[in-house]
């Protein structure tokens, strides 16, 4: 059966992605489109409502995103978030200027007041703080809107023209600042467009399970796996719907957390695959020996990657399908434009170069990260799988700072296991969202017993994020930093000091290379 859908139109904002999360959230699918899509694309689509996102341009002048006015003839009922309320104002009549000293431009937390008989703040208080992003103003409101949500600043926060389904918020709903701000969208769901909240995960899973095995056939399916959270999810999907047809190549370079290989290789024992892994430990360390600089690092690595895959994949043969884990948000960024490069990656991207294949399956294209992770759980992948943390490619490579030996990422193995060990023990394991070991070239003069010794500083690292974009240091308690610093020092011989990272993203990255 179809599901009903939510087109998120997308003009430049930087929140778009979430705008897309929330209304998931809400039992809703939905896609995001740019604002240039065909309108008979969207139409054809059979949206139950449409959201206009925020984004950085004016409304009113000549080369700023528009849509064609004939999307609000539709009977369609829409929502627009900042710009996007900006441009449903001045499309239909209203009048949209820059903000003067007497009117309002408003940033950050705003008190605001809302009419609650007004069906998006149907159930809400009638005051509450939301969160403010614009320089623009509504001076006049298109004919046929009333006034449903104001601030001490501006009058004009909201409107809406109930009888034809179209709302307008000034502010961001779908940001966490925003308090009642999910309710607000789950309302607009509900309540305008009549949504059922027939988006769930089983039923997903149990579709896509059906599409891959008509598109496969009785073909032969080839899949990279690097054990991580996407690969193996779409690696559990497709065992799920084709079996024996998948061969899984699992490349352990050997730069892996402990026991990871061992972990990732026992959460597959349960399909019948052909789940091929590769120990190319020695040959990755050969290629990286006396080499320090981190691009170079990551880019040798990336490289024997591709080598090694492609050895095994002729050992296969010709395939028909090479599955990627590609997943949402890398679709709706590949076309955001152009950004500075902080920091190559390593990913299998470049795979297709390599491998005599027909076509590309990627099954989980259209899932956000934390719905990876529940189609993960439906499909019976262990949770320790499930909730893995973000790991780069060039695994502990890039986390052991200078050059690299077998010696340096066993210590780090060691001493890294013993920090993720310590912070499950505290309960902190699901509060800090990534935490993970560094191995410093810096060695310094310690005490233990009655000798000197000369060895390794180790730097622990943990943040709080929700998007990985910007982080806070955690805040671990003494105790427990006391306690990983005590084991480490005693158990992992060659550290004899341990750091403690309390640098934020920015001006820091949450990696160290």
């Amino acid at each position: 059966m179809k599901n009903q859908i939510v087109i998120v139109l997308d003009f430049g904002g930087q929140y778009n992605q979430l705008i897309a999360r929330r209304v998931r959230e809400c039992g809703v699918y939905c896609e995001v489109k740019p604002y240039t899509t065909p309108l008979a694309e969207i139409k054809a689509m059979e949206p139950i409502g449409i959201i206009f996102t925020g984004g950085p341009d004016s409304v009113y002048l000549e080369d700023s995103p528009k849509v064609d006015p004939e999307i609000f003839t539709w009977g369609v009922p829409i929502l627009g978030i900042c710009y996007g309320c900006q441009f449903m104002s001045h499309t239909l009549g209203g009048r949209v200027t820059e903000a003067q000293d007497d009117t309002a431009r408003e940033y950050g937390k705003t008190v605001t007041y809302y009419d609650t008989s007004c069906k998006i703040f149907k159930g809400l208080p009638e005051q509450g703080i939301s969160w403010m992003s614009h320089g623009d103003y509504m001076a006049a409101i298109p004919e046929g809107f009333s006034l449903v949500a104001h601030s001490d600043a501006c009058p004009n926060v909201a409107i809406a023209d109930e009888s034809r389904g179209f709302y307008g918020v000034q502010y961001h709903p779908e940001v966490n600042h925003t308090e009642n701000g999910v309710k607000m969208i789950r309302n607009f769901l509900y309540e305008v467009c009549g949504a059922k909240g027939d988006w769930t995960m089983g039923d997903y899973c149990k579709r896509a399970i059906g599409e891959i095995r008509e598109k496969v056939g009785d073909g032969k399916v080839l899949l990279a796996l690097s054990g991580g959270v996407d690969s193996s999810v779409a690696a559990a999907l497709l065992a799920e719907a084709v079996g024996s047809q998948l061969t899984c190549v699992f490349v352990d370079h050997g730069l892996m957390r402990k026991n990871e290989g061992d972990e990732v290789e026992a959460a597959f024992s349960k399909w019948d695959i052909h789940f091929v892994r590769v120990d190319a430990e020695s040959r990755f360390l050969s290629k990286l020996a006396g080499v320090s600089e981190p691009e170079q690092k990551r880019k040798i690595i990336g490289e024997e990657f591709i080598r090694v895959f492609e050895e095994e994949a002729k050992k296969i043969g010709r395939v028909d399908f090479l599955v990627q884990g590609t997943i949402y948000p890398d679709v709706i960024e590949s076309g955001a434009g152009k950004a500075a490069v902080i920091k190559s990656h390593h990913n299998v991207g470049g795979l297709p170069d390599y491998v005599d294949f027909k076509e590309i399956i990627e099954p989980l294209r259209l899932l956000f990260k934390d719905e990876v992770r529940q189609l993960g759980r439906e499909l019976g992948l262990p949770e320790y799988l499930v909730m893995r943390q973000p790991f780069p490619g060039p695994g502990l490579a890039i986390r052991i700072i200078g050059d690299i030996t077998k010696e340096k990422a066993d210590l780090l193995r060691d001493a890294d296991a013993i920090f993720r060990e310590e912070i499950a023990n505290a309960g902190l394991d699901r509060s800090i969202n990534q935490y993970f070991a560094v191995l410093t070239n810096t060695r310094s003069v310690g005490v233990m017993g009655d000798g000197r010794t000369y060895d390794y500083t180790l730097a622990l690292r943990g943040v709080t994020t929700t998007d990985f974009m910007t982080a806070d240091w955690a805040r671990i308690p003494y105790e427990v930093l006391d306690k990983v610093s005590v084991r480490i020092v005693n158990e992992v011989k060659g550290i004899n000091r341990i750091v403690y990272d309390i640098t934020s993203k920015p001006p820091a990255t949450i990696e160290w290379e």
